[in-house]
């Protein structure tokens, strides 16, 4: 009466307690019954599995018209052969995971552990979409301004995500697109050193351009192992790069790299300075206004515009020209607001504008304000009052980069019979540069051309920058150097109440100048500072009459007629300013005008030439 088993039962024959042709019958039956129990699993498994393809079946009928539809929808807004493959693809994978997209029913009880996080599931993560560029929202062509070209802003990245474990683990959704990507279509501009400067950048941005093919992959230089199971393919890209950079650099690339003149073609410079026209006046007014507004400044009055609009002028160096310097030009404005909120004024005028330029020049002005007291204190010796023969003061520029003044220095000439011509101290002791040494061999061409054509110039004369320690460059103060020798030879003294500016070239012509408004306002400073006697003035060449932008108290004391300003073309209306003697025209005879400069000059010059005639036959007679 209990169920035992058929090995059971076997056990129970040999132990005699069961009749063996029973057992035998038995087994006969549990074979036969047991084979037809497997027929029976046999087709109840084959029952399930044509239910479970059916159900398949019907769930993929139901499903793929919803599927196609909505994939069908975005083929036809996107016409694209790989993105067709793509959605192929997605579909198919769809299909044939439908069972992933049913809802499990929510057990009543809560779980035992806690739910595992949206991050930790990534249920969909091979369906979701990784945008790595949207312009939606860009109007025009995209612009993108790279301000910090490090590698992987420039070209993108896959970026890692660090389990609990600290293992580090990325997907398709960790690409990252670069600013390249970004203005696809458009146009990047990126700062030329900044890019040489990053590591890996500029072989690859050239590779990029000559492919017009980026590729997104992790760089980290400074890793010795940073790995990425990720290789996307490389992306088509169509864009125009601006690189912004002095021409240092530009030249430095064109002779150093081949491939830059092959992919950066189109070169423009940005002039410092652009033409003073009614346009140009008007963006000047245009920029004060932006400035203010996009800062919250106080509002510029028309004397502000008008002062700010002459600061560009001056900034420009020329009367026509105005400044591109709009970065120092926005300080200003910056600086006036701040004065003219000290004041509590509702406007910012000129006094302001003219009280930031002053307290800007007050910060750098050290070395000016040293070398003027050296001056007034007369350990640098500069006369401004008398007249000396063979002495003149020269005009210098100071640049100290960000600021340049100008300040007077003493040039002495001695002359004396000899045959060694024009004697440049300056470069006798390596103190003079090649421009200077070029408009001393100049000066001394003039002189010849003048004065030697009928005679030998039999002269030794040496000039000299009296109290300069340091280096001489530049020809401006060749033409105060002739008239220093003029004085020696013809024995006038020059009026030390002037100063002088300006190169001239072999025929006797004055040549234009740079820093003329900085040299005047430097003879001026020196001349106040000792005391103005209504006499003193700076000569400076007629050409650069166009260039004069100065300071406000200057063209005061020259429009009271406490300053003078004179210009000039030639060597001989200098000397006439100088001397107050006439300079004297070459007459039929070949002789020049009696009593006249260019007169005593050449009588003194023909004395050297007969007393060196003299010499040379006292030396040779037996």
């Amino acid at each position: 009466g209990q169920p035992v088993s058929i090995d059971q039962v076997r056990q129970m024959v040999e132990k005699g307690e069961f009749p063996e042709d029973q057992y035998k019958t038995m087994t006969e039956i549990h074979a036969a019954l047991d084979s037809q129990m497997e027929s029976v699993f046999r087709e109840m498994r084959n029952i399930e599995r044509k239910a479970r393809e059916s159900f398949e079946d019907l769930d993929r009928r139901s499903a793929l018209p919803l599927v196609k539809e909505n994939i069908d929808a975005i083929k036809a807004r996107y016409d694209n052969p790989k993105l067709h493959s793509y959605l192929d693809d997605a579909q198919e994978h769809i299909m044939s995971n439908l069972a992933r997209f049913k809802k499990e029913e929510q057990p009543s009880e809560p779980p035992p552990f806690p739910k595992p996080s949206a991050a930790e599931e990534e249920q969909f993560l091979e369906y979701q979409v990784n945008v790595l560029v949207d312009n939606s929202s860009t109007k025009g062509v995209p612009i993108v301004i790279e301000t910090n070209p490090k590698y992987r802003n420039l070209f993108g990245t896959i970026e890692r995500i660090m389990e609990k474990g600290g293992l580090w683990r990325t997907n398709f959704m960790q690409i990252k697109a670069g600013s390249l990507l970004q203005a696809d279509g458009g146009y990047l501009v990126l700062n030329a050193l900044d890019a040489l400067l990053e590591p890996g950048v500029w072989p690859d941005l050239k590779r990029t351009l000559r492919h017009e093919k980026v590729e997104i992959h992790t760089y980290d230089p400074f890793y010795a192992f940073a790995p990425t199971g990720l290789k996307p393919e490389p992306i088509d890209i169509h864009l125009k790069v601006l690189m912004i950079g002095d021409a240092e650099i530009y030249h430095l690339l064109y002779s150093r790299d081949d491939d830059f003149k092959k992919i950066f073609k189109v070169r423009a410079d940005f002039d410092v300075e652009m033409p003073k026209k009614a346009e140009a006046i008007s963006s000047y007014t245009e920029f004060i206004k932006m400035i203010s507004d996009d800062e919250k400044l106080k509002p510029f009055d028309k004397t502000g515009v008008a002062e700010i609009i002459e600061f560009g002028a001056r900034l420009a160096g020329r009367q026509s020209k105005l400044s591109t310097r709009f970065n120092v030009i926005a300080d200003v404005i910056r600086e006036a607001t701040y004065w003219a909120e000290k004041e509590k004024s509702k406007t910012v005028s000129r006094k302001h504008v003219l009280k930031a330029i002053d307290e800007r020049i007050e910060r750098v002005n050290l070395i000016e304000e040293k070398i003027q007291e050296l001056i007034t204190n007369g350990t640098i010796f500069i006369d401004t009052e008398g007249a000396k023969t063979g002495q003149v003061n020269g005009l210098s520029v100071y640049d100290l980069g960000e600021y340049a003044f100008g300040k007077p220095s003493r040039i002495t000439a001695r002359t004396a019979l000899g045959r060694s011509g024009v004697i440049n101290i300056e470069r006798e002791a390596e103190l003079s540069g090649r421009t200077h040494n070029k408009g001393v061999a100049i000066l001394a061409g003039f002189l010849r051309g003048r004065y030697a054509q009928d005679k030998p110039l039999v002269m030794s004369a040496s000039i000299c920058f009296e109290q300069s320690y340091s280096g001489v460059d530049g020809d401006s103060a060749s033409s105060t150097e002739v008239y220093a020798i003029l004085s020696s030879l013809s024995g006038v003294p020059l009026r030390q109440d002037i100063a002088v500016t300006g190169s001239v070239n072999q025929n006797g012509e004055v040549q234009p100048i740079g820093g003329v408004n900085e040299k005047i306002e430097g003879f001026y400073s020196v001349c106040k500072a000792k005391g103005l006697t209504g006499t003193q003035g700076v000569i400076i060449p007629y050409q650069n009459i166009k260039d004069l932008m100065l300071r406000h108290e200057v063209v005061e004391a020259v429009r009271a007629g406490k300053f003078h300003v004179y210009p000039v073309k030639t060597i001989d209306e200098g000397i006439e300013i100088l001397t107050g003697v006439k300079a004297g025209k070459r007459q039929k005879n070949g002789m020049f005008e009696p009593g006249t400069i260019n007169d005593l000059v050449d009588k003194r010059l023909r004395e050297f030439a007969q007393r060196w005639k003299e010499l040379s036959e006292e030396t040779t007679s037996p």
